[in-house]
């Protein structure tokens, strides 16, 4: 018996998401493709994500694509959606997943590596969301879903530089959001908590900080990847076609 909702308007519709060759990325690559979207993706994990689309092949109507890119290089990201275009179709969903909440000390942030975790988790939605904006207007509308993060509403140490990319995708996605609803284009954002990634579990989900997430959740149990997607899946359909320039957070009721 089937759990969760299907989305007859995802059927064959094009969905691009950057960052999608593993944790929450892989996630929506696979609750998208599952509701028989066109899915492509683009990373530069090349193993991690061709396995994925291994993985995924015979289970979806639409197999995903997988198109490499790394998308600090802003030419590179604009070439990568148009060859999405041209192979799956103008992307009429857009989701901006894409980014690294690598640990820094405020007192050793250089000007070099500033510029580098901006590059990684902010400046590449801006200009995907560009790119794939005149595309939507002609097909009469879209989805844009930004992924933010609680790490800036907590706030978190060590993080300061990603905290600050984070809170500034809520002052794009409203920006955005009001830029483009004129064409139809709805702009969401997401706020995921302490997701139970793989990374999260191998890099930071010590003893110590599973005790304290669980201590300040509501929900004292981890949140999964597949249960943003779902999350991402609702803003992506047609089922919320009246919803945009909104927050969602999703993090067990820590915030």
């Amino acid at each position: 018996m089937q759990r969760f909702a299907s989305y007859p308007s995802l059927a064959a519709r094009s969905v691009l998401i950057t960052g999608g060759g593993s944790g929450i990325g892989a996630a929506l690559v696979e609750q998208f493709a599952l509701q028989g979207a066109r899915v492509a993706f683009l990373d530069v994990a090349e193993q991690a994500s061709k396995e994925l689309v291994e993985a995924l092949a015979a289970r979806c109507t639409y197999p995903p694509v997988f198109q490499y890119c790394d998308l600090t290089d802003i030419v590179a990201l604009r070439e990568a959606v148009a060859a999405v275009a041209s192979t799956c179709g103008t992307p009429r969903v857009l989701v901006n997943n894409a980014g690294s909440d690598d640990r820094h000390a405020f007192a050793e942030v250089t000007p070099e590596y500033w510029d580098q975790r901006i590059a990684v988790n902010l400046k590449h939605q801006f200009f995907a969301a560009q790119a794939v904006a005149p595309g939507m207007k002609d097909a009469g509308g879209g989805a844009i879903v930004n992924m933010s993060s609680i790490a800036w509403m907590i706030p978190s140490g060590s993080l300061s530089v990603y905290t600050t990319a984070k809170a500034a995708i809520v002052g794009m996605t409203r920006s955005l959001a009001h830029e483009l609803g004129g064409a139809g284009i709805r702009v969401n954002c997401v706020l995921p908590g302490a997701i139970l990634t793989e990374r999260q579990r191998r890099l930071w989900m010590s003893p110590e900080y599973e005790r304290e997430v669980l201590s300040r959740q509501c929900i004292k149990r981890h949140i999964l990847p597949e249960e943003v997607a779902r999350l991402v899946l609702f803003l992506a359909a047609d089922d919320s076609e009246a919803m945009t320039n909104q927050n969602y957070i999703i993090d067990g009721g820590w915030i």
